[in-house]
């Protein structure tokens, strides 16, 4: 395979020699224009939000006066690396507190193939040379800039196998977007391990998948393993080992300290659970807490609830009935698309979202315990709820049992997985279930839907409130979704209402947003303005982040208005009675809700004036 140049990604269009201003969002608006100048970006808006989603995680200021704002996204139309030099420096929180002066924003796109991601990972190890931060720094010309980085750009040496070296080290790291922080703390660590006379093999978990992946071999001879990773990474491998848990960040800024205590075999050893190193206890809990559980079970669950729900919706487009063999309506393809959606896809909702829930608690030893506990949700009555309780159960359950079963021989390790945990781990998630959790959580789950269809007007409608201000407090984070997994959880239940709330909330952040931007010309910049007209399409198609950049530039005057916005159109829909039986939203579904589609496209355009209005009232004038 070729190997291709960094210089193919970083041209003399994508260099800024003199980034203007000294604040953080000035910097990434400037890289970020060069990229659509050049003609690698389709999308401003879409692709700074997606910088900015990624800078929520943690910043990209590594420190050392170096910055790599980067994301991965349908926006790009192709790779591509936007250098920029700030003399005076940039506030952009960096690990070290210290200023940016050198900017790399890499933009990946979905589906982005290996040489790139190749070329951007080199690029990423270069930069841990304090060498070419310096010659760039003084680069007085785009031909200057360009030659350094030649200078550098070397295919990566092969990785030494480690298996017969004593006290050799072996790490592991990944971050959430997987083309730059993963490479940068590999380098770190092979290059202060090389300094110190460590033996060291590293496994990166970027977006091109595992490279340089761990043998057995080599993780048996290892006196311990750094994990320096801000994601899952497979864990079960590392059982019986000394096992260092940090994050990605650590592995760049700290990399003496952690082969320091890998070498000491000063950490705990891995047991087969969450078990973490004590420095980093904190972090680790808040990563493998509940949320992440939760939601690791929501995203899995959601492309059986989203396809499954739009196949139900088109069905009943026949008729309401006419999936009902018998009925006058009856028509055969609504039928089978209902079974599809409903029958199939619906009955898989509460069995995967158990299911994963358990497999992020216990790795895959949880994943069968997890459905089957799901499973017996579902069939019981139990639903949504039942099935959350499945999945925690199941998934602590087998955590204990992996401790029980720590001490057995050796000789019994390879039965654990394909006998003792599926076998303990299934039959005691069921006896509870069946004993303990799905008859009560029946009897409460028709309770919560005998509520909400009982609901008055004036309840419905504070309901439709509430739901309307969390989808747009914080556009796609955890309260917005924990509006939609509620009203995914009454979709099962029968109850349409709050579906159709929720939806017609979330369309309202980026729709109010691109009318003030319409409206108020005066009170927003030409690129806002830009912004904005791309924010109609995103409101229509019901991508809520399509606010987030305006939100993160002015959150006091945003968050509010859009808040209000969407409380008037999740009221509305409510006050209407309207349906919505697909999850999804934007103006594709508007068709298939129930009760009103005049009333609920009202709802959503009333809520997005109120929204402008509020916004544009509060804006100032911009300064000419």
């Amino acid at each position: 395979m070729r190997i291709m140049k960094i210089t193919e990604l970083l041209t003399k269009k994508t260099i800024l020699l003199d980034i203007e201003g000294n604040q953080k969002e000035t910097a990434i608006d400037q890289l970020v224009g060069i990229l659509y100048k050049a003609g690698k970006i389709t999308n401003k808006a879409e692709f700074k939000a997606a910088i900015l989603k990624r800078e929520e995680q943690s910043t990209t200021g590594i420190g050392e006066g170096i910055a790599i704002p980067h994301a991965k996204v349908t926006a790009v139309k192709e790779a591509a690396i936007a250098f920029g030099k700030s003399a005076s420096g940039v506030d952009f929180q960096s690990l070290d507190g210290q200023p940016a002066h050198l900017f790399f924003m890499i933009a990946a796109p979905e589906g982005a193939n290996n040489t790139h991601l190749e070329a951007l990972a080199r690029l990423s190890g270069m930069l841990m040379n304090g060498e070419v931060g310096k010659k760039l720094l003084n680069a007085r010309s785009v031909d200057e800039v360009i030659s350094i980085i030649d200078s550098y750009d070397q295919e990566d040496e092969e990785e030494q196998d480690v298996s017969d070296k004593q006290n050799a080290v072996v790490a592991v790291t990944g971050c959430p977007t997987g083309i730059a922080h993963t490479y940068m703390a590999a380098d770190s660590l092979k290059a202060k391990a090389a300094e110190m006379g460590v033996s060291i093999k590293v496994e990166t978990n970027g977006s091109g998948g595992a490279k340089n992946v761990l043998t057995a071999e080599e993780i048996d001879n290892a006196v311990a393993v750094i994990i320096a990773a801000d994601i899952n990474v497979e864990m079960e491998r590392f059982k019986g080992k000394h096992v260092i848990q940090a994050a990605v960040a650590e592995g760049i800024r700290h990399p003496q300290e952690l082969i320091e205590r890998a070498v000491k075999q000063d950490a705990p050893v891995y047991q087969g659970n969450a078990e973490v190193d004590e420095r980093h206890g904190q972090q680790k809990a808040q990563r493998n807490g509940f949320y992440k559980h939760l939601m690791n079970g929501v995203s899995n669950m959601l492309p059986f609830v989203v396809g499954g729900g739009i196949l139900i919706a088109i069905s009943f487009m026949f008729g309401y009935n006419s999936a009902t063999p018998g009925d006058p309506t009856y028509n055969p393809i609504a039928a089978v698309l209902k079974t599809i959606g409903g029958g199939n896809a619906f009955a898989l909702i509460v069995p995967v979202l158990a299911g994963f829930i358990a497999l992020s608690i216990a790795d895959r030893p949880g994943f069968a315990p997890g459905m089957v506990g799901g499973m017996m949700a579902a069939s019981s009555g139990a639903g949504f709820l039942g099935g959350m309780i499945a999945g925690f159960l199941a998934g602590y359950i087998v955590l204990l049992l992996k401790k029980v079963f720590a001490g057995l021989p050796r000789s019994l390790e390879g039965i654990k997985s394909i006998l003792l945990y599926p076998l303990f781990g299934i039959a005691i998630t069921g006896l509870i279930m069946q004993y303990a959790i799905d008859k009560p959580v029946m009897l409460l789950n028709k309770e919560i839907t005998h509520l909400l269809s009982g609901l008055g007007t004036g309840n419905a409608i504070l309901l439709g409130i509430i739901l309307g201000m969390m989808m747009s407090f914080d556009m796609g984070g955890p309260i917005n979704k924990a509006a939609y997994v509620f009203g995914t959880g009454l979709l099962a239940s029968g109850v349409y209402q709050p579906m159709a709330a929720i939806m017609a909330a979330g369309m309202v952040p980026p729709l109010g947003i691109a009318i003030a931007t319409t409206i108020f010309k005066k009170k927003f910049s030409k690129e806002d303005q830009d912004a904005g007209k791309a924010c109609f399409v995103m409101g229509l198609s019901f991508i809520t982040e399509g606010a987030i950049p305006f939100a993160a530039a002015d959150p006091l005057r945003v968050i509010p208005s859009v808040m209000i916005g969407s409380a008037v159109a999740g009221a509305m829909s409510m006050a209407f009675g309207i349906g919505l039986r697909a999850p999804h939203g934007g103006i594709f579904v508007v068709p298939l809700v129930e009760h009103g589609v005049l009333q609920y496209a009202l709802s959503i355009l009333i809520g997005s004036i109120v929204a402008a209005l509020l916004l544009g009232s509060l804006k100032k004038p911009i300064k000419s």
